[in-house]
């Protein structure tokens, strides 16, 4: 056999600088990807811990607010008139008067350490999601508006604080919709546990509506919204004259 020539050598070291070359620019081209790539990735863990932790002090700005409210509201019906009634006992001077002012100055106080727990939203840490809702329901039976109804295989209670206080302010905001725009006769609430998740139902008998309508006022992209910021999803289901259905659903 004839040995190479020069020639044949130069191509073949030529050859094998340029593969080396390519395979270089390759491994290059790779790095740059993935670090670009990495780069953008941390971008979006931000961006979602960011609009994560704007849900979260939105959702405590609006129960605040709505806590505020009802004490505004407790402290001119409620306790004002029991403190009222104590005063107008106490000028009629008599024992039996004396007595039911005490009485009266007794449940006002008692009112306003229930209100006071109320400001403090670390109470959420304390309870349940179902103890929440019982609360939520009997406010909403003692105004004679509708009935309610409450079924739960769990009171969710071992759920992290930012799991409560999104659940607790979305069945409050589901609850005030209903009694706006449903005219509904009965308000259920139902909380069931699977192996795979877990479901909070709020649903009513009252007039419903399309949900292919984007201009209902509902709130139904924060609710899917602030669901998806803690893992989970919702699910809205409604037809005009046939009720409306809506789950706040949580992976287990």
């Amino acid at each position: 056999m004839n040995s190479p020539t020069t020639f044949e050598v130069y191509i073949i070291i030529l050859a094998g600088i340029s593969i080396t070359l390519i395979l270089a620019m390759c491994i290059i081209f790779m790095v740059i990807f993935h670090r670009q790539k990495q780069l953008k990735n941390k971008q979006q863990v931000a961006l979602l811990q960011a609009e994560y932790e704007h849900t979260i002090l939105r959702v405590e700005k609006e129960m605040q607010e709505q806590t505020l409210e009802y004490i505004g509201q407790e402290l001119h019906d409620n306790i004002g008139q029991m403190l009222s009634l104590a005063k107008l006992n106490l000028n009629q001077g008599g024992p039996e008067q004396v007595f039911e002012s005490k009485k009266l100055l007794t449940q006002a106080i008692k009112e306003v350490r229930s209100l006071s727990k109320a400001l403090n939203l670390s109470w959420i840490e304390g309870i349940g999601v179902k103890d929440f809702i019982e609360k939520e329901l009997e406010k909403i039976e003692k105004t004679g508006f509708c009935q309610t109804k409450l079924e739960y295989d769990t009171p969710l209670d071992d759920l992290p604080q930012d799991h409560k206080l999104v659940l607790a302010r979305l069945t409050q905001e589901c609850l005030n919709n209903a009694i706006k725009h449903a005219q509904p006769s009965l308000l259920k609430i139902k909380i069931e546990s699977s192996q795979n998740n877990t479901q909070l139902e709020i649903s009513d008998d009252g007039l419903g509506f399309d949900t292919s309508q984007a201009s209902q006022g509902m709130g139904l992209h924060h609710i899917e919204s602030r669901m998806k910021s803690i893992g989970g999803k919702a699910q809205i289901d409604s037809f005009p004259g046939r009720g409306t259905s809506i789950k706040l659903i949580l992976p287990n």
